[in-house]
């Protein structure tokens, strides 16, 4: 089974919905949940997720045996997401061989070139039908 490690910040809210999607959509993987904060981990947990941790560690324990991480595209960059990514967190994603499904979304002084502003829902249908293809 593909171990998707999703990790986010703030409210969780993106990490809420795509996990929620995932699981309506019945892949076939194991959905971590990996918040920077206990809100962002605990709206993930209430989605869906099989398990879910909080801080630091577990980002840079779940990314080693990661077969796909998902999250924001700040997840990348340290001191993203207001702060919440620490360098170490961006370091663990970075060289993680896993797969990254990373969501543009152009806040947070990260604005991604050639993609288009999609509202939360349809950037999330995206998403599912490309973690689909991970998972085959």
């Amino acid at each position: 089974m593909t171990k998707v490690v999703v990790i986010d910040g703030q409210s969780g809210r993106m990490g809420q919905v795509f996990i929620e999607r995932v699981k309506a959509a019945a892949l076939p993987c194991e959905l971590i949940a990996v918040g920077t904060n206990a809100i962002a981990t605990a709206a993930m947990l209430k989605a869906g997720a099989a398990a879910g941790a909080t801080g630091e560690n577990p980002v840079l324990v779940n990314c080693r045996d990661a077969d796909v991480i998902a999250g924001p595209i700040g997840i990348l960059a340290a001191d993203s997401l207001l702060g919440e990514i620490t360098p170490a967190m961006a370091v663990a994603v970075g060289q993680s061989r896993a797969k990254k499904l990373l969501l543009p979304v152009n806040q947070c002084r990260n604005v991604v070139v050639g993609t288009q502003t999609l509202t939360l829902s349809r950037l999330m249908d995206e998403a599912v039908e490309l973690l689909r293809t991970m998972c085959q």
